[in-house]
């Protein structure tokens, strides 16, 4: 009878301790295990991953608390390096695993359908080809996306500060699902707009200043940098060449006017990551992931640095 009973009571003691959240504080007490997979080193990102854990912090988890147990791995914009890094935080089971950025997004998600995945600055999971063949999104994703909408008004800005403007210069990566589909919505813009698009592939930040430096040889009117993780890490190349050549820089993404750009209708990266942590501590509050979907961003800005564009004879009309 002993004997029989053994392995139920060894399977029912293996089940509770499987249960047990994977981690204590100094105190004893358990804390949520957060996972935080970033593609590369960027001071755009960084204030993405700076809002969510702000977010988090303000929910009451935080690791320098003593509430919160983080497990952080940058890809360092290797693709290889990135699939690792992936492996190795979701090897440690950790309650959710945050995404930074779509490259990011797509590869937690394809390597796990059961941690939920809380994404940012990612598109809308369709956009970035996460769909499935009936339009369904994965069912462990959240988080918070964007459309591409927003773009078409950051190309009209060149209009309305460069009202002559002709020529539009830009650069894309042909293995980036959100450049490509941005691109595209560029080229709209400038068809409907009778402006002629100048472009040229990127495929990584060490191509970028001789590509830059061949478009600019076709003496564009201004460069319109794309939101892709190409130009996120070569942002300070693309700004030196274009300012030596007097050429302004737009771009879709509020943190690069700080890097250089003159003006964007984008994100604040920020608040995108302050929105998909507040859902990720909504979650861990409740202990599952009942009642949440991914959401679009909700904080979108529009900025313009004068200084900048009178350093470059450019005078706002």
């Amino acid at each position: 009878m002993i004997r029989r009973l053994l392995p139920g009571a060894f399977l029912l003691a293996l089940f509770l301790f499987s249960c047990q959240p994977s981690t204590k504080n100094n105190s004893g007490k358990s804390v949520p295990v957060v996972g935080f997979l970033d593609l590369l080193e960027d001071a755009t990102l960084a204030e993405a991953k700076k809002g969510f854990f702000v977010a988090l912090k303000d929910s009451g988890f935080s690791a320098t608390d003593g509430t919160l147990e983080v497990i952080y791995r940058n890809a360092q914009n290797d693709q290889p390096t990135l699939l690792q890094a992936c492996d190795y935080i979701l090897s440690k089971q950790p309650d959710l695993i945050a995404t930074n950025p779509t490259l990011s997004t797509i590869t937690a998600v394809q390597r796990t359908k059961v941690i939920p995945v809380f994404m940012m600055v990612s598109p809308r999971p369709d956009i970035a080809g996460l769909a499935d063949a009936q339009g369904n999104w994965p069912a462990n994703l959240y988080g918070t996306y964007e459309t591409l909408e927003y773009i078409d008004t950051s190309v009209l800005l060149i209009k309305e500060i460069l009202p002559e403007a002709k020529r539009i210069a830009t650069t894309y990566n042909q293995s980036e699902p959100q450049s490509m589909d941005a691109l595209e919505r560029i080229e709209s813009v400038c068809k409907a707009q009778g402006w002629t698009l100048i472009k040229r592939p990127v495929n990584n930040s060490n191509e970028t200043q001789l590509v830059v430096a061949a478009l600019l040889n076709e003496k564009p009117d201004a460069f319109f940098a794309l939101p892709d993780n190409t130009v996120f890490s070569s942002m300070e190349v693309i700004v030196r060449a274009c300012d030596e050549a007097k050429v302004p820089v737009f771009t879709s993404e509020e943190g690069l006017v700080k890097r250089g750009a003159v003006a964007a209708y984008g994100a604040d990266l920020y608040q995108w990551g302050y929105q998909s942590g507040a859902m990720a501590a909504r979650m861990l509050k409740q202990g599952n992931a009942d009642g949440l979907t991914p959401e679009a961003l909700k904080v979108r800005k529009r900025v313009v640095n004068e200084e900048k564009l009178k350093s470059l004879g450019v005078a706002l009309q």
